[in-house]
């Protein structure tokens, strides 16, 4: 591995218990910050799209300006991407009326898109393959699509199928616990396990974020959206001060 390459890989965080809980708390934040903007203050899907997108391009290129892996600097991404996703989501759900089933369709194609182009252009999808920014480019525009497509997924199948938020993070919840189970009693390719991980942690923390901050007969715990989402954000600088997070040299 060349001094360049060492450079950018460094920028991506080793994937370890600790990621994954910091990215569940990262989706979770996403969706009680995006309901926050475009409900609570009352500005809407659109133009709560609009200021979140703008947060994430600025993040990005933040983060593919610099040189080393900064926790903080990752971690912000991901939560522009997070809740740029919730209010793009429920604008593509709700405002242009195409439903949650024809919202996760859409997004899932562009999901998919975006990896079979990734991987046409520079032949392959695993994050250990980040070498450039171009490579970056590729990462986070697909990891926003996932996000986005998390926020439907949660939305569908906490309302459309009536599992209520409590079924749904018990659905999604047992999905990763059965891609975890394929991490390490199979041979299944650990790049496709992580981008399955990765999708389904957007709509466990979409149905947690829901079942904290929604009303009481809509079955959440009607908490204060502003509230929960200080608390989440607490707890992900919280845990990233207090674990040191190494980063990634290998595929997953």
């Amino acid at each position: 591995m060349n001094t360049s390459a060492e450079k950018v890989l460094s920028k991506v965080p080793e994937v370890t218990l600790v990621f994954w809980i910091i990215k569940i708390a990262a989706t979770t934040l996403g969706e009680t910050g995006g309901d926050a903007v475009s409900m609570s203050m009352n500005l809407g899907y659109l133009i709560g799209t609009v200021i979140f997108a703008a947060v994430f391009l600025a993040a990005v290129f933040a983060q593919i300006k610099t040189k080393t892996f900064k926790p903080f600097f990752y971690w912000t991404t991901i939560i522009a991407t997070t809740t740029v996703g919730t209010t793009l989501a429920d604008f593509a759900d709700r405002s242009l009326g195409i439903g949650y089933a024809g919202g996760s369709t859409l997004l899932m194609a562009l999901l998919f898109g975006s990896l079979f182009i990734w991987h046409r252009t520079l032949g392959s999808v695993s994050v250990s393959t980040v070498s450039s920014p171009k490579v970056e480019v590729f990462y986070w525009v697909t990891i926003m699509f996932s996000q986005t497509l998390g926020t439907a997924l949660g939305d569908w199948t906490a309302d459309t199928a009536g599992l209520g938020y409590t079924g749904g993070a018990i659905l999604f919840g047992a999905s990763l616990v059965l891609v975890a189970a394929f991490y390490y009693w199979t041979n299944v390719s650990r790049t496709l396990l992580f981008w399955a991980a990765f999708i389904l942690t957007r709509p466990l923390g979409a149905v947690v974020g829901d079942f904290l901050d929604k009303p009481l007969s809509a079955g959440g715990l009607a908490l204060s959206r502003y509230s929960a989402s200080a608390a989440l954000f607490a707890f992900m600088l919280t845990t990233i001060l207090l674990f040191k997070q190494r980063a990634a040299g290998s595929a997953h």
